[in-house]
């Protein structure tokens, strides 16, 4: 494929978002003396993520830094779990735990590979820069370069947050690659003429989620990080 530079999503693509943020509820949760379905808890919170997106996207709320989101979506799904009993500290000690998720095994292998060619590599991820900084780092996920939804003061799927990137890193759109393991992501991307890499995670959300279909339309679908690697540098 020819392309300058590929942007990366982040949450669910590149990192294992569940099971570090479930991990995180349960040893913050068991130390307050609370007991829940910890993993039912952080699915709760996770799918309240989108809506509340849209309501920013659309002007229902104001644009916020994806902390402050986080933290508004997690009072609501403790709420729905009956664990309004956890403290302000403890709340924010768990939107801080999305600072600290877990990559997928293949994801800094992967990087690896690409950041030896000619690709610039990124993240586009609705996370701020300094969350996406801090866990970039933490999980030695090299990329070239960090941006933001929050650099276009907006989220994904709005199409000026896959522009911007276009913009900042000075590629057209047509030599973009938007790679991500959420349909929705690289459809509004091919909407706002970026090319688009698909990245199965089945495991995104847990072992016993239902499978999720690939992509009608992608211009290409790899099996991890590594293998689109293989893909764009024409490697063996």
């Amino acid at each position: 494929m020819d392309i300058d530079a590929a942007v990366f999503d982040v949450f669910g693509t590149m990192t294992d978002w569940r099971s570090s943020v479930a991990d995180a509820l349960a040893d913050i949760g068991d130390q307050a003396g609370l007991r829940a379905d910890w993993p039912a808890v952080t699915d709760t919170w996770r799918r309240r993520y989108r809506p509340a997106l849209t309501r920013v996207v659309t002007g229902q709320l104001p644009c916020m830094p994806l902390d402050d989101l986080h933290r508004l979506t997690l009072d609501e799904a403790l709420v729905a779990h009956g664990l309004e009993a956890l403290g302000e500290a403890d709340r924010d000690a768990l939107v801080g735990a999305w600072h600290r998720l877990r990559a997928w095994p293949d994801a800094a292998a992967g990087l690896e590979r690409l950041h030896g060619s000619r690709v610039i590599t990124a993240t586009l991820s609705n996370g701020g820069v300094g969350l996406l900084t801090r866990l970039t780092k933490r999980t030695g996920l090299r990329f070239d370069c960090v941006l933001s939804a929050e650099l276009a003061t907006s989220y994904k799927p709005d199409p000026r947050v896959y522009l911007s990137a276009a913009e900042l890193l000075r590629v057209e759109p047509q030599r973009l690659l938007m790679v991500a393991c959420h349909a929705d992501d690289l459809e509004a991307a091919a909407g706002a003429g970026l090319r688009t890499a698909y990245i199965p995670r089945p495991l995104e959300w847990g072992p016993e989620a239902a499978p999720v279909p690939a992509p009608a339309e992608v211009d290409l679908i790899a099996a991890d990080v590594i293998d689109l690697a293989r893909i764009l540098t024409g490697a063996g």
